[in-house]
């Protein structure tokens, strides 16, 4: 086991082992084991107690979180219509087949695609390339939509997109360390209650098995989900 950094050590003594945290204690205790000189992300890693190999056990939303996450995201919309709703909503970048094809040249400066429904058969191909970093679009997600103007509007003011992994695990980004406490505890809140709204009608019994809050670089808090208020 590596051993702990002079840093690291005075985290994790701030953390009783084995304790389970309220969802405020959880963020004020993250703060304080916050000791990087850079304004650290907030993460939250959720395990559930879900099947992803199940297409009836798949965990996939949206939610637009109440202070965002701190970081405006850079959006591309695909279109093969009428361009003035995307450019009034803040779209970084717009364009038709000659986006699609720039992508396929290895083009991936942006955080988030929205496409129009008519533009998917162009799309499809880009799937190896965009899926495993959790870019394509998908109707699902919100991000294959006819108004697009909406949908940019939602990305930049802070919408997230969350899906479990092959390990069942959702993990996504809720804020920054220099938000307030109440801040947090709202993304934190909001976030917790969309993964309880997308609980599937096949999973029986414990949906949650557990749920951590961590700062980029620090230790994971483990948060006590029936003490969410």
């Amino acid at each position: 086991m590596a051993k702990l950094s002079k840093k690291q050590s005075e985290q994790h003594k701030l953390i009783e082992p084995g304790k389970l945290y309220s969802f405020a204690e959880g963020v004020e205790l993250m703060k304080k084991a916050a000791m990087a000189k850079f304004d650290e992300s907030v993460e939250v890693h959720v395990k559930l107690n879900v099947d992803p190999r199940h297409a009836d056990q798949q965990v996939r939303s949206t939610l637009v979180l109440p202070h965002g996450t701190g970081k405006t995201k850079t959006v591309l919309v695909l279109t093969a219509g009428d361009t003035s709703a995307a450019k009034e909503a803040g779209a970084d970048f717009i364009g038709g087949a000659d986006m699609v094809e720039k992508i396929k040249g290895g083009w991936l400066d942006f955080d988030a695609v929205i496409a129009t429904p008519d533009m998917m058969r162009f799309i499809g191909p880009l799937g190896k390339v965009l899926g495993p970093r959790g870019l394509m679009p998908s109707a699902k997600a919100g991000t294959v939509t006819a108004n697009v103007g909406d949908a940019v509007r939602e990305i930049k003011a802070g919408r997230v997109e969350f899906r479990v992994d092959k390990f069942a695990i959702t993990h996504n980004v809720i804020g920054k360390i220099s938000f307030s406490n109440e801040q947090l505890l709202e993304n934190l809140r909001a976030y917790h209650a969309a993964i309880v709204k997308a609980r599937p009608a096949a999973v029986k019994g414990t949906y949650i098995k557990s749920m951590t809050i961590a700062s980029t670089m620090g230790p994971g808090i483990r948060l006590d989900e029936s003490q969410a208020e």
